[in-house]
């Protein structure tokens, strides 16, 4: 199964992230949209993986939702990786508490922990809004400020590819409560 580790976004941020793609819609041609229902904080980007690898990850993971608290964390932001050259993905950027950065990095060290290998790429906290499959020019991207995002669950979801988007199942739910 392929599998990754989120927080979950607030059902008001999902509303005006919709909001928001609905009105860049016509702004920014050829991009595919992530649904609403599927935009979220990945703190660790699995892959693939078997059940027992999880099994092991979800206690390490539970521990590390304990220690951080929940937090609220600004959407403000447009922005393209990569940063130069044809755009492939669209995003709007966070604005994270820096115990919510200790919960990536103790996220990232439960991954390590169970086998995987370390992240190449530096963590740069983002919502993916959509992504072009095809070469585009790099559009002019307005000025965007969603307010605040209630952080308060780490999730383990399974992600399983499909011809309209990936559909995410969670595995595992952990409230922050630190």
């Amino acid at each position: 199964m392929r599998a990754f580790v989120a927080l979950d976004l607030d059902a008001p941020a999902r509303g005006r992230l919709r909001a928001a793609v609905d009105a860049l819609r016509p702004r920014i041609p050829g991009i595919k949209w992530v649904r609403p229902e599927g935009v979220h904080l990945t703190l660790r980007f699995l892959g693939d993986t078997q059940p027992e690898v999880v099994g092991r990850l979800k206690p390490m993971l539970a521990g590390a939702a304990e220690r951080c608290p929940a937090s609220r964390a600004p959407l403000t932001g447009l922005g393209l990786f990569p940063e130069r050259a044809a755009p492939r993905v669209l995003w709007i950027g966070l604005d994270l508490d820096p115990r919510v950065q200790a919960l990536q990095v103790a996220c990232e060290g439960a991954a390590v922990s169970c086998g995987f290998a370390p992240e190449a790429r530096p963590f740069a906290p983002h919502l993916t809004l959509g992504r072009w499959r095809d070469r585009a020019p790099r559009p002019d991207l307005p000025a965007l400020d969603l307010g605040v995002a209630q952080l308060d669950r780490l999730v383990l979801l399974r992600s399983e590819p499909r011809p309209g988007g990936a559909v995410y199942t969670p595995l595992a739910s952990f409230p922050l409560s630190g």
